[in-house]
């Protein structure tokens, strides 16, 4: 009994001790974007809560000039809400029709086929970001939402969890749709999307933080302020806040940074359960 107190006692210890680690830095930002530049600039970083809470976060969300000359934090976190959603839908849909041709149609390829798309997650973004760069501009699509999310949706991570989902669900609904003259297109919507709803909330979650907090390919397609996401956005402020010799408005700043972890955050936290569930289910 004694053991076990001593042994929870130290478990927890250790995940406070981790969280306190982790959400320090944040809380450090967050304190430091209520306290005006001067205060900023004279003390540096601090603790607690300044008097310039809704002086900042108003003039940063609302007004232009706020942190850019032309767009507000408001736009750019509708341009990253956004390339969230469609970055994490294109790719559950793109990924799941892959695994299930690869799973279900059962051509002579299919194998190869999987391991091709597999291998792909040894080539990152950096490697075929000229070529995709080039193609984009190509067509027209720099600085519009289309250029952004579409040649990032192909998904090997998702098509490999969708394929390891599929091949676990039993023959015998695959037998009973046939039985009951099922389309192949009737059984994946009617069967498979129903039963795989965990497995999708898991990937869209993983995916729209994925999304969210891309950095190099946004600063890539994007020349004019009105398309910045927020991660741009805090990359870009540093320079324009400093501007003309004037002292630097960090508090912008942090306050930018706050503004940006707060969806990614909220969304696992309310989506947390249907997450978890996801990755360790079993059962079908």
């Amino acid at each position: 009994m004694k053991n076990s107190f001593w042994r929870n006692l130290s478990t927890h210890g250790i995940l406070i001790l981790g969280t306190i680690f982790m959400s320090a830095p944040v809380w450090v930002a967050f304190m430091s974007s209520t306290h005006s530049a001067d205060t900023i600039f004279r003390e540096g970083l601090q603790y607690w809560f300044g008097g310039h809470f809704f002086e900042t976060y108003t003039e940063v969300l609302f007004i232009e000039g706020g942190v850019m000359k032309k767009v507000t934090a408001l736009e750019m976190l509708g341009n990253s809400m956004i390339l969230g959603l469609g970055f994490s839908i294109g790719k559950v849909v793109i990924s799941m029709t892959a695994a299930y041709a690869i799973v279900y149609f059962r051509f002579r390829l299919a194998t190869p086929l999987f391991w091709i798309i597999f291998l792909t997650l040894l080539l990152p973004l950096e490697v075929r970001i000229v070529p995709s760069y080039e193609v984009v501009a190509g067509l027209g699509l720099l600085n519009t939402h289309t250029g952004l999310i579409l040649p990032l949706i192909a998904s090997a991570t998702g098509t490999f969890f969708f394929r390891q989902y599929f091949k676990s669900v039993p023959e015998e609904l695959l037998e009973a749709a046939r039985l009951d003259n099922a389309g192949p297109m009737r059984f994946l919507i009617d069967v498979l999307v129903p039963l795989s709803k965990t497995m999708v909330a898991a990937i869209m979650i993983i995916m729209f933080v994925v999304g969210w907090n891309q950095y190099l390919w946004p600063l890539m397609m994007t020349t004019e302020e009105n398309s910045y996401t927020i991660v741009i956005g805090i990359k870009q402020i540093y320079q324009v806040l400093s501007e003309g010799g004037e002292l630097p408005q960090f508090q912008k700043a942090f306050a930018l940074t706050i503004l940006a972890v707060l969806p990614p955050v909220l969304v696992v936290l309310v989506f947390q359960s249907w997450f978890v569930k996801g990755l360790v289910e079993s059962e079908k």
